[in-house]
């Protein structure tokens, strides 16, 4: 099979869009989807696995955007860096790291206090409970006695006004390991800006080296009272622990080590460019010993204790071997899974690609706009299938998605709604134009939400199958094996080309020849 390249083929991912038997939070079957529907009624379709070990995640493990694009692009079973880190910590090989140990060691030596800083989170988006544990153990096992942590609340990866509950958890595991303390809170907003809000990170900065912030002895006091005036976890303005009246639990000074526990890059960069990356510029910036758990940004040279496993043939290089372009087009929240994770951790635009992000306003949210940008992705990417030569257009609709992530599970119902119409104008353009068009998801959540306003806590399901849909007038007799994951959509659009499946790519085409 050789589809022409001159023609276009249309890969939509409709972010969160997964499927379940059951009724019970399902928004997308609660959604009136006729485009969607009439799609999986008359063209080849199945169900990919989206989640646990199929996407390399561990067993079990819910699927998300950012494994789901890395799998999608890179045609493989792509471990992510928090699958490695917890391999690590699963077979000791974390506690023998030498790069922790050497921060952990230098600071016993030197008489100073270790810092740990990262979010404070169990969705292993940005971070990992377990990484945080198992630093505190290497800690105390190197007989350390001044260990400090200092929390970025989280809210948007797990539920909103949860923060109490994780703080109360850590405290717990503090007491049980013997070791640490929680020396400040901030939440997201001000600590993992990404966008280049340096106002918010300097709040944060402050906070951390100055003490500066709401005072207080009490931890999750502070939290539900940051609650009861209407801020949510991510919004928590910077609270400093206090051991005694005035006396800061404490701050970081030069000297002190530093390690930073967050594993996803681009939203940890500003805090840590701040803080740790030497700056003649800058005043009053500590002189401090640190080490990223992972690559924040290459340009720091700060000791890294686990680099990326590189994946090398993904599916934009394959497709620039055959001569075939490459278009990407999104939002704001999906412009790093369509370039970095999809170009399989790789943040170097290809010359065959082109990347196309139509930005959100602030003022678009998910109650007021639930359709989010969705019109306008469909319209630039309807506009560039008519004036290109064909090519491959990576079209990533997230809206429904997004709103499964905020909790709303009617906000959800609307999303999906407004990207079935999306949908349907995707289709017949590609339709039109001689092309296919391929639908699948990310991930899964839209079929399982918990609604924020019922009091329950958001439900990501970890058995999360996702459609897989092959539109075409122009493939005739097409038949799709019954059993597959997302690792087999870069191998399947590369058959549908003719082309040849890179080695690396251990997927394999849904296609029945």
């Amino acid at each position: 099979m050789t589809f022409p390249h001159d023609k276009p083929v249309a890969l939509v991912i409709l972010d969160g869009w997964g499927h379940s038997a059951s009724d019970e939070g399902n928004a997308i079957a609660a959604a009136n989807t006729p485009n969607f529907d009439t799609i999986v009624a008359s063209f080849p379709t199945v169900m990919l696995e989206a989640s646990g070990e199929a996407v390399g995640l561990a067993k079990g493990s819910a699927g998300n955007a950012e494994v789901g694009h890395l799998s999608i692009g890179t045609g493989r079973a792509a471990h992510s860096d928090v699958f490695e880190i917890e391999q690590a910590i699963r077979s000791g090989e974390f506690a023998k790291n030498e790069i922790l140990l050497s921060a952990i060691n230098t600071a016993r030596d030197n008489g100073k206090p270790l810092h740990l800083i990262g979010m404070l989170s169990d969705a292993g988006v940005h971070s990992s409970m377990n990484s945080l544990y198992e630093l505190l153990r290497m800690a105390k096992n190197a007989g350390l006695s001044d260990v400090f942590i200092h929390a970025i609340l989280d809210g948007v990866d797990v539920s909103p006004r949860t923060a109490d509950i994780y703080v109360e958890a850590l405290e717990i595991k503090l007491a049980d390991i013997g070791i640490g303390r929680v020396a400040t809170l901030c939440g997201r907003y001000f600590a993992m800006d990404g966008g280049g809000n340096w106002e918010r990170t300097a709040r944060a900065f402050t906070m951390l080296v100055h003490g500066e912030g709401e005072r207080t002895t009490d931890a999750m006091t502070a939290i539900r009272n940051s609650f009861l005036r209407g801020i949510s976890d991510e919004f928590v303005s910077p609270v400093v622990l206090e051991s005694e009246p005035d006396v800061p639990v404490a701050r970081i000074s030069d000297g002190d080590s530093v390690i930073f526990f967050n594993h996803r890059p681009e939203a940890t960069r500003q805090l840590v460019r701040s803080l740790a990356v030497p700056d003649a510029a800058a005043l009053g910036k500590p002189d401090v010993n640190a080490v990223c758990l992972t690559e924040y940004d290459a340009a720091f040279s700060l000791p890294v204790a686990f680099h990326s496993r590189t994946n090398g043939n993904v599916l934009i290089e394959a497709l620039a071997d055959a001569g075939i372009t490459n278009y990407k087009i999104t939002q704001n929240e999906r412009f790093p899974h369509l370039t970095y994770f999809f170009n399989g951790g790789d943040e170097v635009q290809h010359a065959s690609e082109q990347q196309v992000l139509v930005p959100v306003s602030p003022s678009a949210t998910i109650d007021s706009h639930p359709e989010s940008q969705s019109f306008k992705l469909a319209d630039k990417a309807m506009r560039m299938m008519e004036s290109s030569n064909g090519g491959l257009f990576v079209i990533n609709l997230p809206a429904a998605g997004l709103a499964a992530e905020a909790g709303s599970y009617a906000k959800a119902i609307e999303a999906a709604q407004f990207i079935d119409t999306c949908l349907g104008g995707i289709v017949e353009k590609v339709h039109e134009l001689g092309g296919v068009s391929v639908i699948t998801s990310s991930h899964g959540n839209c079929e399982s939400v918990t609604d924020r306003d019922s009091g329950g806590a958001k439900r990501m399901g970890t058995d999360n199958a996702v459609p897989f849909s092959i539109v075409s007038t122009e493939l005739n007799g097409l038949n799709l094996r019954r059993e597959g994951s997302l690792a087999d959509i870069a191998p399947t659009l590369l058959s549908l080309y003719g082309t040849a499946i890179p080695q690396e790519m251990t997927g394999h085409s849904l296609i029945v020849q």
